[in-house]
């Protein structure tokens, strides 16, 4: 692995629990040594972070993805507490998976806009900077009051995906809401677009009513910002497959992979489904045709330029 150098001086990586993994190539890659750092708990479950080096003036990034258990979020709380009060110079999160993001308006009575309430916790705590990949929604961005540099996995499936050498590809958007990244790698592969037509009767459930467009005799690609439950991209797989299309893949950049995802993944008429390591996917919600792509050589290029007060919309391409 050749490292992306970094200014030594002043920089620091800080990594919490949720993804260790992520972190430590990020680290690997950036040619530097995680911060040392203490975290346990008490007899009660508290949990307790305590930063074991000097930080003082230090530009720290500290990785943590904020996936559940809500832990995750307390313990990037405290981190950032810690920081703050160590008189870390600028405090950037890095968070790969933003968590209750899908919770980002009010769309029915009396309940919470968790997006908003969770960037709120991480400004109050001392977060300068947020830097984050494929929010479930453009707009979290304006949920900060700091600055939000909002990265895109796109251009690592596209590598992924180019390698192949499909042929007639038809890149599916299983919903409204994927459409615009879909047109973006239906542009960036030189594919068709089409789109399914899809209800949601309640939370985690989804109908496919009809796809639109010309998928038969095609190899296709669903894309998605996340998979869960897997209900939305396997009753999509079985539609396409029903209207006779060929190979079928499915690329997401966060692998949430919740209760029978893994199972119905499996079963599913899918040739592979690709993801990236933004969340740590445990052993027992791997399967065969699962192939996780990393977006470490990404993150550590956006701290390499964030660091050296660079714009980052090279990566966006």
């Amino acid at each position: 692995m050749e490292s992306i150098a970094i200014p030594k001086q002043g920089f620091k990586l800080l990594a919490g629990t949720a993804n260790r993994p992520l972190a430590e190539e990020i680290a690997k890659w950036l040619g530097v040594e995680l911060c040392k750092l203490t975290t346990s708990r008490f007899a009660d479950g508290e949990i307790f972070v305590r930063i074991d080096e000097n930080i003082r003036g230090s530009d720290l990034f500290i990785v943590q993805p904020t996936n559940a258990p809500a832990d995750n979020i307390i313990e990037l709380l405290l981190l950032i507490d810690a920081a703050r009060r160590a008189s870390a110079a600028r405090i950037t999160c890095v968070l790969p998976y933003y968590g209750y993001s899908r919770q980002d308006r009010k769309d029915q009575p009396r309940v919470a806009i968790g997006a908003k309430l969770v960037a709120n916790l991480i400004e109050v705590a001392g977060a300068d900077r947020v830097l984050g990949i494929d929010f479930h929604q453009h707009q979290l961005q304006g949920f900060f009051d700091v600055p939000v540099d909002h990265l895109y996995a796109a251009p690592v499936f596209v590598s992924h995906y180019r390698k192949k050498q499909l042929k007639d590809l038809v890149i599916i958007a299983p919903d409204v809401g994927a459409a615009k990244m879909a047109r973006g790698f239906a542009k960036r592969l030189d594919g068709s677009f089409a789109i399914i037509d899809k209800r949601r009767p309640r939370a985690n459930v989804a109908e496919v009513v009809n796809v639109v467009g010309e998928v038969a005799g095609r190899d296709c690609l669903i894309v998605d910002d996340m998979i869960d439950t897997a209900g939305t991209v396997t009753e999509a797989a079985g539609a396409l497959k029903r209207l006779g299309a060929q190979q079928i893949f499915v690329c997401a950049t966060h692998a949430l992979l919740s209760g029978p995802a893994a199972e119905r993944l499996a079963n599913a008429p899918i040739a592979e489904v690709t993801v990236t390591d933004t969340i740590s996917i445990l052993p027992e919600h791997r399967f065969p045709h699962l192939r996780v792509l990393s977006v470490g050589e990404l993150l550590s290029k956006a701290i390499r330029y964030t660091h050296s007060e660079q714009s980052v919309s090279s990566l966006f391409e």
